[in-house]
């Protein structure tokens, strides 16, 4: 399975890009700013107001300005901007200056459970969860950037169909040689392993909002997870299919008893009420401004990830896409100093 891992670290955006970039003469980075609206004329995209150290500043752009906020912070900064629903700004008290109801809708994000068995077999992460083997895992990293610290340990997956006529995979997998959280806590004592798994493919769609014209106020979101009868049952088959592939002869020597969600989960019922206090995002919000076609009501932008009807402005970040893609990434070893994941 593909890693986002360069040499022992974790190839993030900022190792990736930005550090190499920051060497050009032509780039300037400002740490710690608010962005508090794009400033328009006559509906061009004319520069960005921010706050820097309680300053209000402006930065004016001889070409464009381009919005990579993110799913919720691209929106935020649009509506702030008086570009969105006019329900949505009245309702904040800001000013409508071109209205897009698009901004903010089609919200997607990708769900997961963990589908743990215990190990009949003392070969697992599990037994690397003490401060000893953590400080060791640790030095080897900081020494030689290699051993377990250098992994996100996701080194295998998945992609299946759940049903006829689907035209890719819809759930995908990817396994963990370990039973625990992201937040390192081990699901019991002993040796186990997962697989992190969900469909793929929602239908649900949610929502981004401002509550107010400050771009201090945190904007309502509203993901609306699992709201359709089709999502529903996916996860149904998600969580059967699932313990059936890992009840295959080929996993006998290792697989013990079921951890979670527990052999008595089969009815559609038990399914749905397990999963509901479960299920946990996979960190994927995406398709607030999504892409479309002209006469698409609800495109934020065009097939440039141009603002429709805004001049010098574009968004360039995973809310352009008008699907969530099919895939899941996977994320850092963050168990190994109980961290939450970036």
């Amino acid at each position: 399975m593909h890693m986002t891992v360069d040499g022992g670290v974790r190839a993030s955006t900022s190792n990736a890009y930005l550090r190499r970039a920051l060497k050009r003469t032509n780039l300037t980075l400002i740490k710690g700013v608010i962005a508090h609206k794009i400033l328009l004329e006559n509906k061009r995209a004319v520069g960005v107001e921010f706050e820097k150290s309680g300053v209000i500043k402006q930065a004016f752009a001889d070409q464009e300005v381009i919005s990579s906020a993110g799913s919720v912070g691209s929106v935020q900064l649009l509506q702030l901007s008086g570009i969105g629903s006019k329900a949505v700004l009245e309702q904040a008290g800001v000013e409508l200056t071109h209205e897009l109801p698009g901004v903010g809708e089609n919200l997607q994000d990708h769900l997961e459970v963990y589908f743990q068995y215990h190990c009949s077999q003392p070969i697992t992460l599990n037994s690397k969860l003490g401060l000893i083997s953590k400080g060791l895992i640790g030095t080897e990293w900081i020494l030689t950037h290699k051993g377990l610290g250098a992994t996100n340990h996701f080194e295998s997956c998945a992609f299946i169909r759940s049903r006829e006529g689907l035209k890719w995979p819809n759930i995908q997998y990817h396994f963990l040689p370990a039973a625990m959280r992201y937040d390192g806590q081990a699901a019991f004592d002993g040796h186990g392993f997962q697989v992190h798994v969900g469909p793929n493919k929602p239908q649900s769609r949610g929502s981004i909002a401002i509550i107010s014209a400050n771009p201090k106020d945190k904007p309502k979101i509203e993901f609306n997870y699992i709201s359709t009868e089709q999502d529903k049952q996916d996860w149904r088959d998600c969580i059967r299919l699932t313990r059936e592939i890992l009840m295959q002869p080929a996993m006998d020597d290792y697989r013990g008893e079921e951890i979670q969600p527990g052999s008595k989960i089969t009815s559609d019922d038990a399914i749905d009420q397990w999963v509901k206090e479960n299920v946990e995002s996979a960190y994927h919000p995406s398709c607030s401004c999504k892409i479309g076609a002209d006469d698409d009501p609800m495109a934020v932008l065009d097939e440039h990830c141009r603002v429709r009807g805004i001049q010098g402005l574009r968004v360039v970040d995973s809310s352009i896409f008008p699907t969530i893609p099919n895939a899941i990434s996977t994320h850092p070893p963050s168990w190994w100093l109980n961290v939450p994941p970036t």
